[in-house]
């Protein structure tokens, strides 16, 4: 009987396992490379000087900064990133109460989405980034 029990166990935790690491949305760890690119995205954000909407509220750089940087450690702890692009989309595009979409406005310019401002960003980073040929 006792053998058994072992047995069970063994066999649950063996498929526990397997439940984990065969799905790679729950398990998947954010490549340092990304790592850096949110980062740095973030630094940028904070130090532009734009204001960021959310929810029909204007915020500075600042306080946009630690906005993102919160959901980026809810997303991490919660294992649902793998790339840049995915930070972007899932944390950094709308708001996860009212699923309105963030802004960006940089002095006089007309507000843009989170989303484009972001990933015009990432473009930039990019190509700094990239060797010269």
């Amino acid at each position: 009987m006792r053998t058994t029990n072992i047995l069970a166990l063994s066999l649950a935790l063996a498929f526990s396992t397997l439940a984990t690491t065969a799905s790679p949305a729950l398990s998947a760890e954010l490549p340092a490379s990304s790592r850096a690119e949110i980062d740095t995205l973030l630094n940028r954000l904070g130090a532009s000087g734009c204001q960021f909407s959310r929810n029909g509220s204007w915020y500075s750089s600042a306080d946009a900064r630690a906005h993102l940087t919160k959901k980026l450690n809810y997303l991490l702890e919660k294992k649902k990133l793998d790339g840049t692009e995915e930070f972007i989309k899932l944390g950094a595009s709308s708001s996860s109460m009212s699923g309105k979409p963030y802004q960006v406005r940089c002095g006089d310019a007309q507000p843009m989405a989170s989303q484009v401002w972001l990933t015009n960003e990432l473009q930039a980073i990019r190509t700094k980034a990239a060797p010269a040929k």
